[in-house]
C-alpha cells in the first residue's frame, strides 16, 4: 500500500492512478479513513456506460440528490467535497473498453482538481495508455 500511503501522507500528488493491490475493500477503507480521508468504492465490472459509472460514483461519494449524473455535475460535486477523498474503482476497464472517449473525459474530470485531496485508484485490468501507476 506504499503508493497510497504516500498520497495519504501528502508525499505523492493525488490524481488518477492505476493501482495493483489485492487488499480487501474494507481494509483499504479502514486505512484511508484512519488517515482522515473519506472513502468511496465503485465496483465497475458490469458498468459499461458513462451514465452508469457517473451514477455509481455519485452513490459511492454520497453526492446530494440534485446530482445530475453528467460531467459538469461531477465536477461541481467534486469541488464541494468537504474532506480529502479516495475513490477506489474496481473494474474500470469495462468502461475504458466500451467507451474509451467517455473514459478519457471522465478521468480528466476526476483528475482535474487543483488541490491534492482527491485520489482515484483504478484497480483491475484495462487499457493503460496514458495512465500512471501509483505502485
Amino acid at each position: 500500500m506504499s503508493g497510497l500511503a504516500a498520497v495519504l501522507a501528502g508525499r505523492h500528488d493525488a490524481g488518477v492512478h492505476l493501482w495493483h493491490n489485492a487488499l480487501h475493500v474494507p481494509d483499504i477503507q479502514h486505512a484511508v479513513e484512519h488517515a482522515g480521508w473519506q472513502f468511496g468504492y465503485v465496483d465497475g465490472v458490469a458498468l459499461e456506460s458513462k451514465k452508469e459509472v457517473l451514477g455509481a460514483i455519485g452513490a459511492a461519494l454520497d453526492f446530494p440528490e440534485h446530482y445530475g449524473g453528467n460531467l459538469d455535475a461531477l465536477r461541481d460535486c467534486l469541488r464541494d467535497l468537504s474532506k480529502p477523498t479516495v475513490l477506489l474503482w474496481d473494474g474500470w476497464g469495462s468502461l475504458a473498453r466500451a467507451e474509451p472517449k467517455a473514459f478519457e473525459k471522465l478521468c480528466r474530470v476526476l483528475g482535474g482538481r487543483d488541490d491534492a485531496s482527491f485520489e482515484v485508484l483504478l484497480r483491475g485490468p484495462g487499457p493503460t495508455d496514458g495512465l500512471e501507476s501509483l505502485d
